[in-house]
């Protein structure tokens, strides 16, 4: 069974990706100080290594923390970012693929038989994504090793816990699949703030609280009037927009990276919804001004 996921924003994700794995490992290979550490590419959300694009259907299988709406208007098989990597030209030293379900681990299994010269390098594991990398960013050696990390979550699974993780190595390179519209804006409710669950969920993917006064607002006509209202969040209204949302990310990711993509790339379905915003950082200081220059470019729309 392939993975049925995306749409042709997903081509898209991967032809941008792809294009930066190429550069990366071109410098990696060239650079003679760069060529003497070990490469890892990982993917924490790796599916099956393919995808079976899903048919032009809106629907959810699970909750919006844990799946994603598959939005396509067509239904064909395509390459994805795990073939993507192992295709590459200039080879990482180890691949690390991860995925929760038993099945795409088998699945992922078959890439050995179609890169046999690589089939050593492959690592596949069945595992949390939050706990598997969180362990494996402070396990490995950063002092010979260097990373790019790819987050390509179905909706909010990535922690914020993760992603600095990731940044206290000072030695990968992140691209990550922030769910805009996906699931953070239709968790983010009008009239007042989300229910605690929700607004759980929103706490450990930000890493803060400050979500709140940053996409509540008290309206204007109400504030007077506040004084007689025991909850205080009866009477907030949702100021957020796409923008607002992907901005405030944007800084987080600054708080913590020394390098950090300023324009995320919006990737939207066929009405034109950005679903995602394709994000980039790098946390090793003395590459992170490359890398992100590199990054930008692959990002212009």
């Amino acid at each position: 069974m392939e993975h049925a996921f995306g749409g042709p924003w997903t081509e898209d994700k991967l032809r941008r990706v792809d294009k930066y794995l190429e550069a990366y490992m071109t410098i990696f290979t060239r650079n003679e100080t760069a060529s003497k550490l070990g490469t890892y590419y990982l993917d924490a959300f790796a599916g099956t290594g393919r995808i079976a694009s899903a048919v032009a259907e809106d629907r959810v299988e699970g909750s919006l923390f844990e799946d994603a709406l598959e939005d396509d208007d067509t239904n064909y098989l395509k390459e994805g970012s795990a073939y993507v990597a192992l295709r590459q030209e200039n080879q990482f030293d180890n691949y690390v693929f991860i995925d929760r379900s038993r099945e795409h681990a088998a699945s992922l299994d078959r890439l050995r038989h179609e890169f046999p010269d690589l089939a050593d390098r492959i690592t596949i594991e069945v595992a949390d994504a939050n706990d598997f990398l969180q362990k494996w960013c402070r396990n490995t050696n950063w002092k010979s090793n260097r990373a790019v990390v790819f987050l390509d979550p179905y909706g909010m699974q990535v922690d914020w816990a993760t992603i600095e993780a990731i940044a206290r190595t000072k030695a990968v390179d992140l691209w990550l699949l922030f769910p805009l519209g996906q699931a953070v804006n239709r968790l983010l409710t009008r009239k007042r703030l989300p229910e605690a669950a929700h607004a759980e969920r929103l706490t450990r993917m930000f890493g803060t609280e400050s979500w709140r006064e940053a996409f509540y607002r008290t309206p204007e006509k109400e504030s007077d009037a506040l004084m007689l209202f025991d909850n205080e969040e009866a009477v907030l209204e949702k100021q957020a927009n796409f923008d607002s949302i992907g901005a405030f990310f944007v800084k987080r990711l600054k708080t913590i990276f020394p390098g950090v993509a300023e324009k995320p790339l919006p990737l939207k379905n066929s009405t034109n919804v950005p679903l995602y915003l394709l994000c980039f950082a790098a946390a090793n200081p003395v590459g992170a001004p490359t890398a992100v220059k590199i990054a930008n470019h692959i990002l212009k729309p």
